[in-house]
């Protein structure tokens, strides 16, 4: 998430209320997480062991619960609890808005596109030409699609991410400032879900096709013309490459990648990262035809007990 302008980390220090370590006008230029960082965006940490890779990270200012030698060329944010922290600043820059219209007046619908009743479309959402979002559709604030867009009735576009931090008291949600982002000719079936991002965006590449009851997770991001088949459900940070087909109810873990031209058969449990080119089944994963060998062979463990026992 970048912010409108410019801010220096003595400003950001008083939003927060803590100590900060580096030059008062230290540039800031937004906030991410760690996997999406870049120069001039805050970063959280509040664990030791992942303290390095904070440090090291893209990201220019790190807020964390210790105080520690500042790497050079970055700026700390002394915070005892950076979690908490991280959400006032989502707060801040990108706080709740309510809406009392179906469809916000700041919301930009192009030409011959068509918004079917019971519809909500909420502030800031861009909604490009010829399309067709059919009723009862929710597209929550700042969420942008493309052009040619056909969006089935029930389904959901930017609802927060489910990160949650377990404390003595229950469960702290991580607050989504992000985007979902939908770009030119993609179709989405019926009672779809596709959470924004934390701090960046959740992107649906053009021309891919996601069939009814999909559930996409926070920062995910799906290339170009793949299909997706119903009931699956992918985790958040995954990166799925150009080209993909995911089966029903294949599902996969946070933050792996699916390359290129991969075929994922039907209730396949995506657990790692995987190549492209291939086609790919079971739980865990493997490549389908070495998957359906090992199933052969199972079935033949009674006869060969049985000859063992003759």
């Amino acid at each position: 998430m970048k912010f409108f302008k410019e801010h220096t980390l003595s400003e950001i220090a008083s939003i927060i209320d803590c100590k900060f370590l580096g030059d008062a006008n230290f540039p800031v230029l937004g906030m991410n997480e760690i996997h999406v960082v870049e120069p001039g965006d805050i970063v959280f940490v509040d664990h030791p062991k992942y303290y390095d890779k904070a440090l090291q990270s893209a990201a220019t200012i790190v807020i964390i619960n210790k105080e520690v030698d500042c790497p050079e060329g970055k700026a700390l944010l002394i915070s005892d609890d950076p979690f908490r922290d991280f959400n006032k600043l989502t707060k801040h820059f990108k706080p709740f808005t309510a809406s009392n219209s179906s469809i916000s007046a700041t919301a930009v619908i192009g030409k011959s596109s068509i918004i079917q009743p019971n519809c909500f479309i909420g502030h800031n959402v861009t909604i490009g030409e010829n399309c067709i979002i059919h009723a009862n559709v929710t597209i929550y604030d700042n969420t942008v699609i493309g052009n040619n867009v056909v969006i089935q009735s029930g389904t959901i576009l930017g609802a927060d991410a489910f990160y949650y931090k377990k404390r003595p008291e229950g469960f702290d949600q991580l607050l989504s400032g992000g985007r979902v982002i939908i770009e030119d000719n993609v179709g989405l079936g019926a009672l779809c879900t596709i959470d924004k991002g934390v701090t960046g965006d959740t992107t649906i590449g053009e021309g891919t096709k996601i069939d009814n009851q999909v559930h996409v997770g926070h920062d995910t991001i799906i290339g170009k013309k793949c299909l997706i088949a119903a009931q699956t459900g992918i985790a958040g940070c995954v990166v799925i490459e150009d080209e993909v087909t995911l089966w029903g109810q294949v599902g996969t873990t946070s933050g792996i990648t699916i390359g290129a031209k991969s075929v994922i058969l039907g209730q396949t449990g995506v657990t790692k990262s995987v190549e492209g080119n291939k086609t790919y089944f079971g739980t865990p994963i493997e490549e389908s035809r070495e998957k359906l060998k090992q199933l052969a062979n199972i079935k033949k463990i009674p006869d060969i007990i049985e000859k063992l026992k003759s």
